[in-house]
């Protein structure tokens, strides 16, 4: 090899790189208990991420089904009694912040 052709293969090692990383985390899916009906409602684990928050990742195929869930379970209580947790709060946050009713979580962001 060259020394001329050093620099130019650094650089396609570094392009390549580059273009190979991969895109950033956009964070959990919520979980919405596989939309089946549900008596009383479980905590969330994780706030929503990029996923639901930067206008560039939002879809609606991932939004629609939180909307379902706290417009059919927002009023109920939690499984296991407990009182909503931050990132409970987080989530019914971003259900009002998308449009729908706060009244559905009201309870939740007490």
């Amino acid at each position: 090899m060259t020394m001329r052709a050093l620099p130019v293969l650094a650089a396609v090692c570094l392009l390549a790189a580059g273009c190979s990383a991969a895109p950033p985390d956009p964070g959990p899916v919520f979980d919405n208990e596989a939309s089946q009906a549900v008596g009383c409602m479980k905590h969330q684990t994780t706030a929503p991420g990029a996923r639901y928050t930067d206008p560039s990742q939002v879809r609606t195929d991932e939004t629609l089904p939180l909307l379902r869930y706290y417009t059919a379970n927002g009023r109920k209580r939690y499984c296991d009694g407990a009182a909503p947790s931050d990132v409970d709060r987080a989530w019914a946050g971003l259900y009002v912040r998308l449009g729908a009713q706060r009244a559905n979580v009201a309870g939740i962001l007490r």
